[in-house]
């Protein structure tokens, strides 16, 4: 603020700036820590990525949760991707990424698709051979 000296009054003038000198706007900001954000959490998901690919050891995830994690994230890429185009792009891309390999690697390095066949099967099995001994009774009901 200046005082203009003709009329006395406080008027608002533009300040000069150094031209190497660039403000940042709102958006820039938001912007930025959208980058620097989907780095942090990209960098979070990296061990446990690691970890699971090098010891093949999933024991520990539930096959409903990794379901589910994909299931949301399908639905929400409808969201995402109608975004324009920024940060939250590379970020929902990698979560896509990371949480398909992880159900990926849990049903084929846990062998839980193949145990789950395997019960399908037993208890198809069980109920076939339940359904043999009561048609073979010896009892017969009079008809």
């Amino acid at each position: 603020m200046a005082l203009h000296e003709a009329s006395a009054q406080w008027v608002f003038l533009p300040m000069r700036s150094h031209p190497a000198f660039r403000t940042f706007g709102a958006m820039d900001v938001a912007v930025l820590a959208g980058v620097v954000s989907t780095g942090l959490f990209a960098m979070s998901y990296m061990p446990m990525l690691l970890k699971a690919a090098r010891t093949k050891d999933l024991s520990s995830y539930s096959f409903g949760n990794l379901a589910i994690t994909n299931l949301g994230n399908v639905v929400y890429s409808l969201y995402v991707f109608s975004l324009p185009f920024g940060p939250i792009w590379f970020l929902h891309s990698f979560y896509l990424v990371a949480c398909g390999l992880m159900l990926v690697w849990f049903l084929h390095y846990g062998g839980a698709w193949r145990r789950f066949l395997a019960r399908r099967r037993d208890a198809w099995r069980e109920r076939a051979a339940a359904n043999d001994r009561s048609s073979q009774s010896p009892v017969r009901s009079a008809a």
